[in-house]
């Protein structure tokens, strides 16, 4: 008798970070599996550590190895950190992809906003709906997040029925879009599930996530008490918040002003799926100095402190159209993703010289998260009754953490695992099966490096130590025919003493140079090798740091 087929998991980025989310689903034998991909999502450079990187992808190595088994990619919603990637990557494995109509329509926004987008074809799935990929069978179950249209998956197989939760929330008054469908996952929880992928983003946190009602009654006070003008910035995804926003300026006589590109194409995109239906039309920034200050309200981009967002511009006072004074107020309807304090820190800073008012959720109920706290995952776990619950969507501190709650709350078997490992789901007992390739890549302007990319390494070495260039002329007999060049890139000018750094090094060099014998001298490669040698040990001997050092040797 033929052995049953097993259902297996891996998540190739997403699990002990967040952000990056791309997982896979095999159903099959070790010899021969059809693939499932969900999400295929980005996270952000951090100029400190990967100076000049905008974005970091998933490795697919594995998938573009596996193409031709590769039945469809299933997005559960328009996200960054779970779509962000495809435009690049896509044409790499060139998969069905399906996505309900908002997802749908915000990609191909971003893709006739990105130049030279490959086109990419998007099969839409109506919220709720379900549809064979190959072997699975993928039903979307509406939840709450903080954009339109999130779906939880039930991705069916003759091995077992898995959810797959991607960003979800429980809110049972949102302001905009459907509550998550509790009805539908006690349903499925009476039918069996073997396996709940859970996100574990406010794993750590207590309680439940506040409603998005409260945060829109909130932002109606405080707008309809400012005095000056107002800007408001929020994460440009964010529907339901745009529309709060929209509804305080309304109850405030004020016009609403969109600043940001971001923002302007989410807005064009949610009028045209009908999220903005009734929402009175929005203003463009040339329209903002002509209006009262107290009848205006500017919807602005940078919430998370990009330098080249239109917050950044406004509180550097380099705006082209819209300038804030003293009195006026800033409400950062938005939580700072970790790694973006001190540039959020700065734009703050810098409107509070400015006089301006900084309202945050520090002092306010000006933003909600749309991920689950500890009681909502309790809720989650108890509806669906899972066999196994692997915790994803975190760092490890919050992957243990929804881990101990999972076993608290009595799931059979729980699983901590890592990016890479291969996950036997079932039938029989779940457990790690082996190990599929994973990784970064970064997107360094428009090439796509991998993570072991000698430019980034070398980028990060100039960025903490500089670079120190070195030409030297020498002739077929071993002599010197010039004097050598030297260019020192980021590196003091002089030394403790108050000596010229360009004189140390061309000391170094010349005296190398002449130490060497004939034979060495007439080798270029052996020549710039114990030049480079001495420069870096000069260097760090009147600076203590071991710059990069480039010698050029020409004969002749």
């Amino acid at each position: 008798m033929a052995r049953p087929d097993e259902l297996v998991f891996a998540p190739l980025g997403g699990v002990g970070e967040i952000g990056m989310n791309l997982s896979i689903y095999g159903l099959g034998n070790r010899h021969q599996r059809s693939w499932l991909a969900v999400d295929l999502g980005v996270s952000f450079g951090d100029e400190e550590h990967l100076p000049g990187i905008d974005l970091i992808m998933p490795d697919i190595s594995f998938l573009e190895k596996e193409r031709k088994n590769l039945m469809g990619l299933v997005l559960t919603h328009a996200h960054e950190d779970h779509f962000g990637a495809i435009i690049d990557l896509w044409p790499k494995l060139k998969c069905p992809i399906y996505a309900t109509q908002f997802s749908a329509a915000l990609f191909e926004a971003k893709c006739a906003a990105e130049r030279n987008a490959p086109v990419i074809p998007v099969t839409v799935v109506p919220s709720g709906g379900r549809i064979d990929v190959g072997p699975f069978n993928v039903e979307f179950i509406p939840v709450a997040h903080s954009i339109p249209e999130a779906h939880a998956l039930a991705i069916h197989t003759d091995a077992g029925t898995v959810l797959h939760t991607g960003d979800w929330k429980i809110d049972p008054t949102p302001t905009l879009g459907r509550p998550t469908d509790e009805k539908r996952l006690r349903e499925l929880g009476e039918e069996g599930v073997l396996a709940l992928i859970g996100d574990s983003t406010n794993a750590v946190r207590d309680g439940r996530s506040p409603s998005e009602a409260e945060v829109a009654r909130t932002i109606i006070d405080l707008v309809k008490s400012a005095k000056g003008r107002v800007a408001v910035t929020t994460f440009a995804s964010n529907v339901a918040r745009i529309k709060a926003v929209a509804d305080a300026a309304k109850a405030a006589d004020r016009e609403v002003v969109v600043v940001g590109r971001a923002m302007e194409r989410v807005v064009q995109v949610a009028r045209e799926t009908g999220y903005l239906d009734g929402v009175q039309n929005f203003r463009s920034p040339e329209v903002y100095g002509h209006l009262p200050q107290d009848k205006v309200l500017a919807l602005c981009t940078g919430s998370q402190g990009e330098p080249r967002a239109a917050l950044a511009r406004i509180a550097n006072d380099d705006h082209p159209e819209i300038t804030l004074n003293r009195g006026d107020s800033v409400i950062f309807s938005s939580r700072t993703i970790p790694g973006n304090e001190k540039a959020v820190g700065s734009i703050i800073n810098n409107l509070v010289l400015q006089g301006v008012e900084v309202l945050t959720d520090r002092d306010h109920l000006v933003h909600v998260s749309g991920h689950p706290r500890r009681d909502e995952l309790r809720d989650m776990i108890s509806w669906v009754k899972p066999q196994l619950l692997i915790p994803v969507h975190g760092e490890a501190l919050h992957l243990n953490e929804h881990a101990k709650l999972a076993r608290a709350a009595g799931v059979p078997r729980v699983l901590v695992i890592r990016n890479g490992d291969l996950v036997k789901l079932g039938p029989g007992d779940p457990g790690v099966v082996g190990e599929v390739p994973s990784g970064r890549l970064y997107k360094d302007g428009t090439i796509l490096e991998d993570s072991k990319s000698r430019a980034v390494v070398e980028r990060r070495r100039m960025a903490f130590s500089g670079c120190a260039f070195v030409a030297i002329a020498m002739t077929a007999q071993g002599e010197l025919a010039d004097e050598p060049e030297v260019d020192l890139v980021g590196i003091p000018e002089k030394n403790r003493a108050g000596e010229p750094f360009d004189d140390i090094v061309f000391d170094a060099v010349m005296s190398t140079v002449e130490g060497l014998p004939k034979a060495r001298r007439r080798d270029p490669d052996a020549l710039a090798e114990s030049v480079r040698r001495a420069v870096r040990a000069v260097i760090n001997e009147h600076w203590g740091k071991k710059p990069p050092c480039l010698v050029h040797v020409l004969t002749v």
